[in-house]
């Protein structure tokens, strides 16, 4: 019994030596840069959803909003599908009201919170 638990040991070893020199590649993620960005607006006053692309690097003008994309990432092709940003939003008479990543999987993470509009991402292009 005790040469099987030393031989169950040592293979266990050799497994958690693989696992420890493996797992580093596992974790690492790759991003893939995209030129713009597909958000939606609600305007909460007109009770009405609006699509926005926004290109990367430009600020786009809806209704009062100016909408910066400085960065649109999509998650690697071989993962599960998502869509983070870095999104600026400023509005003509309160200035800038959000300055944040967004992700479009978990678009309560990280929300723009004002009291006319919602802001969240739908995906890169």
């Amino acid at each position: 019994m005790r040469g099987i638990m030393s031989v169950m040991k040592k293979y266990l070893g050799i497994f958690v030596g693989f696992l420890s020199v493996l797992a580093p590649v596992m974790v690492a993620h790759a991003y893939v840069n995209r030129e713009s960005a597909a958000l939606r607006v609600m305007n909460k006053a007109a009770g009405k959803v609006y699509s926005v692309v926004a290109p990367v690097g430009q600020t786009v003008q809806f209704e009062k909003l100016g909408i910066t994309v400085r960065s649109c990432m999509q998650s690697d092709p071989f993962d599960a599908e998502n869509f983070f940003a870095f999104v600026e939003i400023s509005k003509t008479d309160e200035g800038k009201i959000f300055s944040n990543w967004m992700n479009a999987n978990e678009p309560g993470d990280n929300p723009v919170q004002n009291a006319d509009y919602d802001v969240w991402l739908v995906k890169c292009e």
